[in-house]
């Protein structure tokens, strides 16, 4: 196998292991905010701070009255589509 598969693989993981990253951050956040964590925390603050830049682009997208679902929707959404399309790229990457 030449090295150029190699680092097809590697730059393959890098993407995925973004991809479930930025998931996890967002999925944290819901279940944070869901459990009312104490937002003076600083691991909660980090968190919410990390997850409102990684959906910057879908934040208010959803507006209903019910605040968790409004969350729910609003940060999962990214969560859903960043692994989608990290997963989908990673995969792209390493048959290439």
């Amino acid at each position: 196998m030449s090295t150029h598969r190699y680092g097809n693989n590697g730059a393959a993981t890098v993407v995925r292991i973004i991809a479930d990253v930025t998931a996890v951050i967002l999925g944290l956040w819901i279940v944070m905010y869901l459990l009312d964590a104490n937002r003076a925390n600083d691991l909660v603050s980090f968190v919410q701070d990390a997850a409102n830049w990684l959906a910057s682009w879908s934040r208010d997208l959803f507006t209903m009255n019910l605040d968790w679902l409004r969350t729910v929707l609003n940060y999962g959404l990214p969560a859903v589509l960043y692994l989608l399309v990290g997963h989908a790229l990673a995969g792209r990457i390493r048959r290439s």
